[in-house]
């Protein structure tokens, strides 16, 4: 079945500038989010998602309220909810596999929603600008098609990406939003930073940086996040890498190098850091072939629990 606004299916044969004119409710809701300042989001309560990881959950976990991912300037943010279970998934999506990966987003929120009966599968797209590369306009398309190809009725809700997601400052092109955060309980969704991106933000990193494919890090029904056991090859030349400078990394290592965040290039290093700290990670990371599990705890945040608790 089809993706669908207002009811009617999409003509993804249009471009997406047709798209927009012939439904301008989706414009004035992509404005209404751009014209939001970014919320600060703690820690307590929030699950956060890095790039090429995806997590699902329902109102009635009692550990996580909310989802959010940001430092997406290509790349898009997707939030699939079900209406009737309230079953939410984001993904955080960089064009690697998106047909692959819309599915597998979709079977998971199908998966907490089958007994409610009612309800409807619903669609948040956010991020990308009009980069240099076309990559933002690139991964758009593949999304759009993507859920179109969905054997479920799949609404478009909220489409502020690419070209309703663009500012120019000075001839150079920049994202507006660069995160979004999703209320689970309230279904509401908004612009957001993240001061605390962990647990084993590095090693989450270095999963991704060695070709990862998209990853569900959440168990809902445990109310756990799962990491790993991930494992790679020695990184190569990560003694090259860490003896550039900044512009090097910037522009040989980023999708669109001027419209990074600033954290970006320290960011990086860190994780090639890592990579280099731990080049066999069967060995150093994971020995036992057993991925890190954490709980919230009373204060809300996430701490380690060994598996042998479980």
């Amino acid at each position: 079945m089809p993706l669908l606004i207002n009811g009617e299916r999409v003509d993804l044969a249009q471009p997406t500038g047709d798209m927009i004119r012939a439904y301008p409710h989706l414009e004035e809701k992509a404005k209404l989010l751009r014209s939001q300042p970014a919320q600060i989001v703690e820690p307590k309560g929030l699950l956060y998602v890095q790039q090429r990881e995806f997590a699902v959950t329902t109102p009635e976990d009692g550990s996580v309220s909310i989802l959010g991912s940001d430092d997406a300037t290509t790349c898009h943010i997707v939030v699939l909810r079900h209406t009737g279970s309230g079953a939410t998934c984001l993904t955080h999506c960089d064009g690697s596999d998106t047909e692959a990966e819309v599915s597998l987003i979709v079977s998971s929120v199908k998966a907490f929603s089958d007994s409610t009966g009612y309800g409807r599968l619903e669609v948040h797209l956010v991020g990308g600008f009009n980069d240099d590369r076309q990559l933002s306009q690139k991964l758009t398309n593949q999304l759009l098609r993507a859920f179109d190809l969905q054997p479920d009725d799949v609404h478009l809700v909220t489409f502020c990406v690419t070209e309703l997601n663009d500012r120019e400052e000075k001839d150079i092109h920049f994202p507006i939003i660069y995160g979004i955060a999703v209320n689970v309980k309230t279904a509401e969704i908004f612009p957001a930073t993240f001061p605390e991106k962990g647990p084993d933000e590095n090693l989450r990193s270095a999963h991704i940086l060695t070709g990862a494919t998209l990853t569900n890090i959440y168990d809902a029904k445990m109310e756990q996040l799962h990491i790993g056991p991930y494992f790679w090859r020695p990184f190569p030349h990560v003694d090259f890498w860490l003896e550039q400078d900044d512009k090097q990394i910037l522009q040989n290592l980023s999708t669109s190098p001027l419209a990074e965040p600033p954290h970006f290039v320290s960011h990086i290093r860190s994780t090639l850091t890592f990579l280099k700290e731990h080049p066999f990670p069967s060995r150093s990371l994971f020995p036992d072939r057993k991925p890190r599990i954490y709980k919230k705890n009373v204060e809300g945040l996430w701490e380690q629990v060994c598996s042998d608790k479980i």
